[in-house]
């Protein structure tokens, strides 16, 4: 069995558009901007042999403010500037209930069906209270990359880092698991 990174996307590996306090994903190609040094993150995390996937909620799409074939062109530019093995995206609102869309576990548990991975040696890595709780639920280790939402906070993430290059600067060295 192998360890896993699972890492939000927006706010975690690009730039999340924040307005009110509230953090937003970006609208266009245009807006999707890596954060600094995460490609570095991945690739140094990639290269420790942990499976690394992306979990990303995506209800724009089901709302009609944004476009699927946007999200997946932004996902296909991720895909070819750093390692990950698997993009899931739930495109799910709360009121949809479904159990892919976190703080709901659902899509670490898709990965865990898929690769063979063992939950409580894999970490999951957001900046919302969504992020944590989903980890939590899946068995996983949380890190939680510090933000100033006007939102609900997490509670209780296993650290708490600037950035997800600290994070992984944290997890190799701590050996976190």
């Amino acid at each position: 069995m192998k360890h896993a990174v699972f890492l939000d996307r927006d706010g975690v590996i690009n730039r999340a558009v924040i307005r009110e306090g509230r953090p937003y994903p970006p609208a266009s190609m245009d807006e999707f901007e890596f954060l600094p040094q995460v490609e570095e993150a991945i690739e140094k995390l990639h290269c420790a042999n942990f499976l690394i996937f992306v979990v990303t909620n995506q209800p724009d799409v089901r709302t009609g403010v944004q476009r699927k074939e946007v999200v997946e062109a932004m996902h296909a530019h991720l895909a070819s500037r750093c390692p990950v093995d698997d993009i899931l995206v739930c495109y799910h609102v709360d009121e949809d209930g479904c159990e892919c869309r976190k703080p709901q576990p659902g899509m670490l548990l898709q990965v865990a069906k898929r690769w063979p991975i063992d939950l409580s040696q894999s970490i999951m890595i957001g900046d919302r209270w969504r992020d944590i709780e989903a980890g939590k639920a899946a068995g996983c280790s949380t890190v939680l990359i510090r933000s100033e939402y006007a939102e609900r906070q997490a509670e209780n993430p296993d650290i708490i880092a600037e950035s997800l290059f600290e994070a992984s600067e944290l997890i190799l060295t701590t050996g976190m698991l």
